[in-house]
């Protein structure tokens, strides 16, 4: 292994809708494979290694994406943002570069992620929301769904809402935020007047836990699921999984935030 000597914290914004995800995957197109290739390109060797602050499905976009860039030359971080954003496909955006000492840990110095979930329902909307706005189609009752999203603050048990999790995986999470509110990101004329977004937000989330979170919401909003239904599932947590994961083009990773970040002199 390489005795990395420089280290830098990357932030990236990027729309995920032609992606499969973050992580590298064979045959598939990633953001992380599509960051170590504008690298290659800039340094003209592959004499580096990058690694992001976590997975994220397919199509799933960030406001607020961390990666570490580990290299064995020193690099000025101005300019190198600069180079990222000449390089790097329209659909993807550098926003910083800041030079971190060997103590910093981009997975494990991780304080909270916040995400967002946008979503309509009742008129089909255009096809131009797709990207950014899952259309559940069905009228929903927002008032319940706004109402009962705040049973998932504090800490709980969240095994029905993990995807196969490992034997040692904590299914304990604490979600320090959980509401609903009305869209105010997305405007213009094919964006529908009724769109809304559900806000989560926690120290770390298990796979398809905030998809399952939005999908349980969404059956209470169409009645097939009550309030006291959505509390049970923390009582009975050996239940079965959430049934219904929510699609993940509307999903986006909105903030990643940090402890005691340090930059070298």
């Amino acid at each position: 292994m390489a005795n990395w000597t420089y280290f830098y914290l990357i932030r990236i914004e990027f729309l995920g809708f032609r992606y499969h995800g973050w992580q590298k995957q064979p045959k598939y197109k990633t953001v992380h494979g599509m960051i170590d290739k504008t690298f290659d390109f800039i340094f003209k060797h592959s004499n580096y290694r990058t690694l992001g602050c976590g997975r994220t499905d397919a199509k799933v976009s960030a406001d607020d994406y961390a990666l570490e860039l580990f290299t064995m030359e020193e690099l000025n971080p101005k300019q190198l943002l600069e180079m990222l954003n000449v390089n790097l496909p329209s659909d993807v955006r550098a926003k910083s570069v800041d030079q971190v000492n060997a103590a910093f840990n981009i997975i494990q110095s991780v304080l909270s992620k916040e995400y967002h979930y946008y979503f309509s329902s009742g008129k089909k909307t255009h096809p131009y929301n797709a990207p950014f706005i899952r259309d559940f189609g069905a009228q929903l009752d927002m008032e319940k769904m706004k109402e009962s999203v705040k049973l998932f603050e504090g800490t709980h048990n969240f095994k029905r809402y993990a995807s196969k999790p490992s034997p040692d995986a904590n299914l304990e999470r604490e979600i320090r935020l959980a509401c609903i509110e009305s869209n105010n990101k997305f405007t213009g004329q094919y964006v529908p007047q009724k769109a809304f977004v559900f806000k989560v937000k926690a120290k770390g989330f298990m796979r398809y836990q905030v998809r399952l979170m939005m999908g349980a919401l969404i059956e209470i909003g169409k009645g097939t699921w009550s309030i006291e239904d959505l509390g049970q599932s923390f009582i009975d947590y050996n239940g079965p999984q959430i049934r219904h994961i929510a699609p993940s083009s509307g999903l986006v990773l909105h903030k990643v935030e940090y402890e005691d970040i340090i930059v070298s002199d």
